[in-house]
């Protein structure tokens, strides 16, 4: 299935401390339910705290049970009543639930969007993280631009316009309907425009990562190919003295110049790659998308 046909993952703004966005991304289903408004639902009911224990008391008294006994009896039900609801999975699940709650507006599900902006969320993630697991960029060659903070960032401030976008699509589809009467196209026009500029604002800027991911295939490519030819390099002595042995003088000092000459285009090609992937990086940050 082409990567592109995927829903998006989650975002998470990378603003957050460490600690809660993994809290947060450790459990989408949780987070869903906070986008939905639901609750814990707990089949533990406090009011057995009370009543169980209670209709133990009134059967030893019915039965003559000794009253040590009953209330041996009813302090461990208490106790294990209460350690079922403090449970370890029920703690964590419901401490997540309040930190959805509370940070509901710091992440981006993708059903917060529409489907035609969920494939270009899905784009920029692509792209993003090609980038990221580029040999160059972890090898620190094309990260003038601090790749593993500004394209998480990036991704964000394109996912939050996305999600906006969304809701205003389904809005302006309730409002506006399907057929309109005769000179009104107009009046309405403004505002399909407005929705439509914006979509190709996003569009563009999805469209800016690609062309910066393509550009660092590239630069992998041709950083793979230099590496062994640097390795190579490193035997060029050994080249040129087999040369030297075994070939005529005049045809030894042109094969041994060949040997440096394919060397220097090779390097020379490959800082031209490193050249155009930072490039292509400086467009993408010539228009930077700001936190709202």
């Amino acid at each position: 299935m082409d990567p592109r046909a995927l829903p998006p993952r989650l975002v998470i703004d990378p603003s957050l401390p460490p600690e809660i966005s993994v809290e947060l991304r450790s459990s989408p289903h949780i987070l869903r339910m906070a986008r939905t408004g639901k609750r814990m639902d707990t089949t533990f009911n406090p009011a057995l705290l009370f009543v169980l224990p209670g209709f133990f008391m009134v059967i030893g008294v019915v039965f003559a049970v000794p009253a040590a006994i009953v209330v041996a009896i009813g302090i461990g039900l208490i106790t294990l009543f209460r350690w079922m609801a403090l449970d370890g999975s029920y703690r964590t699940t419901r401490r997540r639930l309040r930190l959805a709650y509370a940070h509901a507006d710091r992440y981006i599900l993708p059903e917060d969007l529409d489907y035609p902006c969920q494939q270009l969320l899905r784009r920029a993630q692509n792209a993003v993280e090609v980038i990221l697991n580029s040999k160059v960029n972890r090898a620190g060659l094309i990260d003038t631009i601090d790749n593993q903070v500004t394209l998480p960032e990036e991704v964000w401030q394109i996912a939050q316009r996305l999600r906006k976008l969304s809701a205003m699509h389904a809005e302006h589809g309730k409002i506006v309907p399907r057929e309109l009467p005769p000179g009104m196209e107009e009046a309405f026009r403004p505002y399909s425009n407005a929705l439509d500029a914006a979509w190709t604002s996003l569009a563009q800027r999805v469209r800016h990562l690609e062309k910066y991911a393509k550009q660092v295939i590239k630069t992998d490519k041709v950083y793979q190919t230099h590496r062994r030819l640097e390795a190579l390099a490193a035997r060029t002595p050994e080249y040129q003295r087999l040369i030297a042995e075994t070939v005529r003088d005049e045809l030894a000092h042109q094969h041994i110049r060949e040997l440096a000459d394919q060397a220097a285009h090779a390097r020379k090609l490959f800082e031209e790659s490193i050249t155009q992937a930072r490039q292509a990086a400086g467009a993408l940050l010539r228009t930077p998308l700001t936190r709202d």
